[in-house]
């Protein structure tokens, strides 16, 4: 196909829109985020509660280890999808056992507290080691090779992940977080992880009943097995050009790895910086009130609500104009933007001598982390299923959620600095490793792309 025929091609299809199952399957993460991004607010309160006992390292630890390892079973679901399992039932396998998992956290009190944690955490892990790698690539099946659609259409399913994030901590936290004598009975913390659990049935529920409409037969059977010749002729051995798109692939998870280390600071260090070193108090119509340090932690999902359409409209503006980055170049820019928040917040912390200051500094640095994620969380999923092999394409996905696995657990880490080194010093660490770091993607941006082999 010659370049004005390519180029007429792309226009048509930016013309007809993104597929609907896009919205259907939209609907289905945004009930999964809420169902783990509802407990997860709860997880640590619970662990430290006179029910479990823990103490607040103890608590910390097994945290770090339930975020990170929920990044890593998506490798073994996403090779048991491809191989054996096929996408859409590895999707309706793991909702059932993260519902399973919150149920579970709900029945202490019937079993043993511990062995209700435990047994929810193991749950919910081997659940979203079948789900997330799954619904991420039947996303990148709705799309042709090289559709101009494909970046946006996964910045518009990102927004389900941060919408189900932003709402599930209000509901959850409400019904479930035992903090104030008095509360009425039904505030327990059972209450809260049964609610996260319904979310998750509800969205199963949505799934199972609109998946054939809006689906077809995308996902359905084990790629690796085929049914169509098409299928069939994905079942060679890797050509040079798609061990080069592997390598990219590896290439673009390792530069991940160092941005999440340092926005995943949002549940710890900036946590607790919200707390401590941020003036909180404001004044409405006379009347003063102090900001709950933890609403600090919405911020990032409701601008990913506001900024995702316009980054969509904008990939998709460039694609017109033949002027869209590169993947490489968008990464550099993820990068980029993230050590540019870090450094207005070590900026920022150079005025703490005269005591805590104002809530603008933080609110700047989660919005620039926002655009920074923009152009690589949702960018990186759209990556894989255009640069993985079609018969590896969940398995390689998981793969990607490898650098969240790696990040979280550096994250954790890195957040201990903020006892020794100075506020200053610990913000501006991540500010000038990540500015240097994203130098260095876009030196390498045209190398990086020759391995993509054409893929846009």
């Amino acid at each position: 196909m010659d370049a004005a025929s390519e180029l007429a091609r792309q226009e048509e299809l930016i013309k007809r829109g993104h597929p609907k199952g896009l919205y259907m399957l939209f609907m289905v993460e945004m009930w999964e985020r809420f169902n783990y991004y509802g407990m997860r607010a709860l997880l640590v309160l619970f662990m430290i509660s006179s029910v479990i006992g823990f103490e607040k390292t103890t608590a910390y630890k097994i945290y770090g280890w339930y975020t990170a390892l929920v990044y890593l079973t998506p490798v073994f679901g996403g090779y048991l999808a491809d191989r054996f399992i096929g996408k859409r039932h590895s999707i309706t396998i793991g909702a059932i056992l993260m519902a399973m998992g919150q149920f579970t956290l709900a029945s202490y009190g019937f079993i043993p507290a511990k062995i209700a944690l435990f047994g929810g955490l193991a749950l919910v892990i081997i659940g979203n080691g079948f789900f997330k790698p799954n619904i991420s690539s039947i996303v990148g099946d709705l799309y042709e090779t090289n559709d101009p659609r494909r970046d946006s259409g996964f910045t518009i399913f990102y927004m389900g992940i941060n919408v189900g994030a932003f709402i599930a901590p209000f509901i959850t936290g409400f019904v479930g977080e035992q903090t104030r004598a008095g509360a009425a009975s039904w505030v327990q913390w059972r209450w809260g992880f049964m609610v996260a659990g319904i979310g998750m049935i509800i969205g199963l529920i949505w799934y199972l009943l609109s998946q054939k409409r809006y689906l077809g037969d995308v996902g359905l059977h084990p790629v690796s097995k085929g049914i169509t010749a098409e299928e069939k002729k994905e079942n060679h051995p890797l050509t040079n050009d798609e061990k080069d798109r592997i390598l990219a692939i590896f290439t673009f998870t390792f530069i991940a790895v160092f941005f999440f280390a340092f926005f995943e600071q949002a549940g710890s260090s900036l946590s607790v910086f919200a707390q401590e070193s941020i003036d909180r108090v404001i004044t409405i119509f006379g009347k003063t009130w102090e900001v709950p340090a933890s609403w600090f932690q919405s911020i990032n999902p409701i601008a990913v609500v506001i900024l995702a359409p316009l980054f969509a409209k904008l990939w998709i503006k460039l694609a017109k104009q033949d002027k869209e980055p590169s993947i490489p170049v968008k990464f550099g820019w993820g990068i980029f933007l993230t050590g540019a928040a870090f450094l207005v917040l070590a900026i920022g912390s150079l005025f703490l001598a005269d005591g805590p200051i104002n809530m603008l500094w933080l609110i700047g640095l989660f919005i620039l982390c926002t655009c920074g994620e923009l152009c690589l969380s949702p960018v990186g999923l759209s990556m894989v299923t255009k640069l993985s092999p079609a018969k590896l394409m969940s398995f390689f996905m998981g793969i990607w959620l490898t650098a969240s696995f790696l990040g979280n657990l550096i994250a954790g880490y890195f957040a201990g600095l903020s006892e020794s080194l100075s506020k200053p010093m610990f913000f501006a660490v991540p500010a000038g490793i990540l500015i240097v770091f994203s130098l260095i993607v876009w030196g390498f941006s045209k190398k990086i792309k020759s391995w993509m082999h054409g893929v846009n």
